[in-house]
Formats: structure tokens, sequence, C-alpha cells
């Protein structure tokens, strides 16, 4: 590139314009950008319009619904993520030379989590005030949907993703139990077998739970099908399903302690229960963790709750 054409990209592209196109191609549009990095739509449109100019060349074509990068864009995109993650190093080398643990740390957890990570998280911030915390609680497609498009920079998920590349750390343990209301007849019983829990009612987990995943495994070894009755997509919704008598389930311990303790739910007394799981906590083989998320990894894997 002769130096005049580089000068003149020097002057008029700038790192945040970058950041924005970045942004637009990684999350595939102009709206979850926008949202991603605190901006008007209006305010990312403009940005990429001024970048286009500057290089002389359209980065990106609208195809339906959708935006892709033009030639071109794809060029912009590979380099821009060299130079967003050599920025990311270097204000990692900064900090660690200054022995600060500051700045963003993007956390998305599936939402049978949403117990113990606010706390764990709030213990760490305790110790690094100046960490600024983003957590997004979902379920589990979105918790990888999210992974695959790079949005955080660790994940918490109670079943290792499949067909992926990953980091994976485990860190707390914690039991899948059968549950009931109270009242239940099955309350009453010890030894219930897994035949006999068959047939109840079932209150199972969306398509794609860890959860439910792993009791469909269980039955599915014993030649057994779950009655299912309903479909939820949240541990809350379960437990509130569970608690009006419409049927039982299998949840994590972690979510019961409150209604365990009111009495408002019992765990049923199974046969191969309960099932003995960890929380993972999961990055991309390939990503280089900063300085504050390896910090953070670090604690979680020395937390107890």
């Amino acid at each position: 590139m002769p130096y005049s054409r580089a000068e003149n990209l020097i002057r008029h592209v700038t790192l945040r314009q970058l950041q924005i196109f970045e942004a637009v191609i990684r999350l595939g549009g102009y709206t979850r950008a926008a949202e991603a990095l605190h901006l008007t739509q209006p305010t990312v449109s403009m940005q990429i319009k001024k970048l286009s100019e500057s290089l002389g060349t359209p980065l990106i074509e609208q195809v339906g619904r959708h935006v892709q990068p033009t030639f071109a864009g794809k060029e912009v995109y590979a380099t821009t993520q060299v130079i967003l993650e050599k920025m990311v190093e270097l204000g990692d080398s900064i900090s660690e030379q200054n022995g600060l643990i500051k700045g963003e740390l993007r956390i998305a957890c599936i939402t049978s989590a949403k117990y113990f990570i606010p706390h764990l998280l709030a213990a760490f911030i305790g110790q690094h005030p100046d960490v600024k915390p983003q957590l997004t609680v979902t379920n589990r497609e979105t918790v990888l949907k999210r992974f695959k498009a790079n949005e955080d920079d660790l994940m918490i998920v109670g079943q290792m993703p499949n067909n992926l590349i990953v980091k994976a750390y485990p860190m707390l343990d914690h039991e899948l139990v059968a549950v009931a209301s109270p009242d239940h007849p099955l309350c009453k019983k010890k030894k219930i077998s897994l035949k006999e829990l068959s047939q109840e009612r079932f209150l199972m987990r969306e398509r794609g739970s860890g959860t439910r995943q792993a009791v469909e495994k269980l039955f599915a070894e014993h030649d057994l099908i779950v009655n299912q009755h309903m479909e939820l997509d949240s541990s809350e919704a379960i437990k509130q399903a569970v608690m009006a008598k419409l049927g039982i389930s299998v949840l994590s311990n972690f979510n019961l302690r409150l209604e365990l303790a009111g009495n408002h739910l019992a765990i049923l007394d199974v046969e191969g229960f309960p099932l003995n799981r960890k929380w993972y906590a999961v990055h991309s083989k390939e990503k280089k963790l900063s300085l504050l998320t390896r910090t953070f990894l670090n604690f979680l894997l020395h937390s107890k709750f």
C-alpha cells in the first residue's frame, strides 16, 4: 500500500469504527451490534458508512433480513479481529505490569446457574472493585449461540457442549434430584423404582437442556421412556408447576434451598438418584484469555458455594 494511502487510513479510520464493524459482522446485524455496544442503531449505521467511505469500498451488503460482508468486508473483518485482539493483549500487558485487575467481564450462564453465579460474581467484584461485569442468564441453546459468536469471555454450563472445540474446567459439584409437591403420594415411599417414576406426569425442560439430556439418558439406559406431561423453558417455571401439583420433575439441588426449607417441595427417594453432576466454566480452546478472565476463572475453580 502506498504511504499516502496508509496515511489516509490512519487519519480517517478509527478503532471505534473497526470495533463497530466487527460487532455488526460477528452478531449478524446493526441492531444486535448497537445493543452490545450500548449505541443507537443510527450511530452504528453512520460509523459503518464512514468506514466504507474511508476505505473507498462497500463493506456490508443486505441479503434479505441479514447482513453479510462483501469480499472486501471479509478482508477488513479478518484484519480488524487481529487489530482488536492486539489491543486487548496490549491492555492486558499493561494491566499485568501494573498488577491491575480491571475492565469488562462478560459471563453467560444457563438459567440453573443463576442461583449461585451472581453470588460468586459479587464476591469477586468485592476483591476487584474496578471490574465491570456483564452477566447474561438464558437457556442452554442461547448460551451456545453466544459462545459461537464469541460474545462472552466464559460460559457456565452443567453439561459439556458437543461438537465444539473448548477448554472446560469443572468447578462446583451439584446433584440432580427428583422432586414433587410435599403431599404427592410418592413422598411416602422409599426406593421408588425408575419404572414407577417414569409413569408419573413429568414436567420437562426444553429440548437441549442439560438436565433434560441427563434425565432422558438415565431412563433410556433402563429401556424406559419419560411420560412427558409439560415442557417448560426454565427451572423457576418447573418449580412453580410442581408446587401447583401439575406433575413431578428433576432439578438441580442448587435451585431448591428456599422451597425445601419452606416445605413447598420434597425430594423423592428414587433408585439411581441423585445424579451427580458438575458445573463447568468453558471457553473456546483457541481463545486467549485476558488477565481479568484468567483471574476470575481461577477464583471460580477455588470457590465453594
